[in-house]
Parts: structure tokens; C-alpha cells; sequence
């Protein structure tokens, strides 16, 4: 089996080869004039040929060198400009589909807002959102989504978190329920009306609940839905009200009334995750940067 390939002796004899000298070679890779002859050694058994031989005060190329020469100076070449694309990457002329998993309230809210500044900014890249379902590493560390966007939960050190923001529930109900009489809700009059709730996974109870059954309360939960868009349908037509995330519902919520809840409920912090082998890529970077931009222009 043949040994790996050193790119640092390609580059090496790319120096030796375009100087012709061990000093000038030495000096133009930042090495002392013995490592470079050591260097040289390397070359000369990798390769069976002397490479340089000395004619009279100068060093000069073998027939072999010269072949090599022009194909030493392609290669090294090639690398440099692989390792450096990431200095020359331009947004603008990006040609890339990302796809963005996340619930119906961010895209609703921060969609149109991260969609404009990414026609400014890329204005060949496509977005592809998919809808926001059981989080999992296989999609990030597989490609299959780029970000993962909403209350990521902590599903090992290979995904890299980033916090947003953060939001907080309030309720929600229809113009002309008898609620928007009153300026703040009780826990007692909260749980006189009847109620919709959100959870994909068709949960009728949570923080919320708890709460009031702490003060000895509770409330009617008559329907669930799996999304905010479908609740706040719902609560729009109905005397039913609704508790949604205040904003990732900024949108959703136009043309109903909103007030504080009437019992404390932990906030909920939305952060974007990927996988690391991505964190580096310029246009991950650069797409990660504008949800950020986008969350920040949507306060």
C-alpha cells in the first residue's frame, strides 16, 4: 500500500522547483535551510530522482523536475485556491437551496422579514421551510435540513445551539368577546371561558395548567390543534381563547385581541441549531446570520 500523500512536499517542491535554490526555497516557506534540505530528501525518495543536482555553484533541475514542474504548479495552486474559497465566497452570486425547519408562528412572523433581506442580500438563494416536527440529529448531521429553528431541545453535544429570543405566552380571543371589556384577566375569569390549545403532539394540559392548579383552578380545554395558525383560526370564530407564543404569533394574531396571561409561565427561549460539520461553510454562516438579522428587525 503506497504512503499518504504530503501536500506540505508538494508545496516544498514547488518552491525548490521555482527557485532552484534550498536558501531561496527555505526562506519563501518560513523554514531553516537544514529543514529544507531534510525537505528535499523526502522529495527526492518519494519521487527516486535527485530532483536538483549541483552544476557547479547552482542547482539545477533533472529531467524529471522540469516534467514535473508545470503538474507541481497546477496542484499546489488548485489547494490554495480550495483552502481560501471561503475568503472569496459572495453572498450575491450564491446559487444554494436551504431548507429551514420550523413551526407555523416563525414562519409566518419572520418569514417574510428573513425573505426580504435575503433577496437583498442572495438573491439566487431559495429557502425551502419544512414544517416543524420530531427534532432529531439524522436531519442536521445528514443535510437534510440546514437549520433547525424553535425550542430546540438538548439532544446531545453534536448540535450547535444559538439562542434568538425569547417570547412568552399570552391569551388570545376574538373582537367582541366579552374579555375585551376587561383590561387584566383574573385566574377565576380565565377559567370561565372555554379554551383551545396548541401541542402537535395533541396534549390537552401544561405549564399553563399547572399553574392554575396550584391556585386550586382549572380550565376547559374543548379542542386541540397541532399548530398556532389553525388555534387562532379557531379562537377568531369562536368564544374559545387561545394561549400562543406572543411573538411568533405577531402575525397570526392580526385583527384579535391580546392580554397577559393571569398566571406566570416560564419563557420560552427560540434558538436555530445545526450540525458542526456545517458551522464552518460561508454559506451556512451567512444564512444563520440573516435568521439572526431577521429576529432582531422583527422586535
Amino acid at each position: 500500500m503506497s504512503e499518504p500523500l504530503d501536500l506540505n512536499l508538494l508545496i516544498a517542491l514547488d518552491a525548490l522547483l521555482t527557485h532552484g535554490s534550498v536558501t531561496a526555497a527555505a526562506e519563501r516557506m518560513n523554514l531553516s535551510v537544514p529543514t529544507m534540505s531534510r525537505t528535499l530528501n523526502k522529495i527526492r525518495e518519494m519521487i527516486g530522482d535527485p530532483i536538483l543536482v549541483r552544476a557547479g555553484r547552482v542547482l539545477v533541475p533533472t529531467p524529471r523536475a522540469l516534467a514535473l514542474r508545470e503538474g507541481t504548479r497546477e496542484v499546489v495552486e488548485r489547494a490554495r485556491a480550495l483552502l481560501r474559497s471561503g475568503e472569496d465566497f459572495d453572498l450575491r452570486t450564491l446559487e444554494r437551496v436551504f431548507t429551514i425547519r420550523a413551526d407555523d408562528g416563525f414562519i409566518s412572523t419572520f418569514g417574510p422579514v428573513l425573505l426580504r433581506r435575503m433577496m437583498e442580500a442572495a438573491p439566487l438563494v431559495q429557502l425551502r421551510f419544512n414544517a416543524q416536527g420530531q427534532q432529531d440529529v439524522e436531519s442536521l448531521r445528514e443535510g437534510l435540513i440546514d437549520l433547525d429553528i424553535g425550542v430546540i431541545a438538548d439532544i446531545g453535544p453534536e448540535i450547535v445551539r444559538q439562542a434568538l429570543f425569547r417570547d412568552r405566552f399570552v391569551a388570545a380571543f376574538r373582537v367582541g368577546h366579552p374579555l375585551e371589556q376587561v383590561a387584566q384577566i383574573t385566574p377565576e375569569l380565565f377559567c370561565r371561558y372555554q379554551h383551545v390549545t396548541v401541542s402537535r403532539r395533541g396534549r390537552t394540559s401544561g405549564p399553563i395548567d399547572d399553574m392554575l392548579q396550584a391556585l386550586g383552578l382549572s380550565r376547559q380545554v374543548i379542542a386541540v390543534a397541532p399548530t398556532f395558525a389553525e388555534a387562532l383560526s379557531i379562537a377568531r370564530e369562536t368564544d374559545l381563547v387561545v394561549s400562543v407564543a406572543e411573538r411568533l404569533t405577531q402575525t397570526g394574531r392580526y385583527g384579535m385581541r391580546t392580554r397577559e396571561l393571569p398566571v406566570a409561565t416560564p419563557p420560552v427561549l427560540i434558538s436555530q441549531a445545526w450540525h458542526p460539520r456545517f458551522h464552518a461553510d460561508p454559506a451556512n454562516q451567512a444564512i444563520r446570520a440573516l435568521v439572526r438579522e431577521a429576529c432582531e428587525m422583527s422586535i
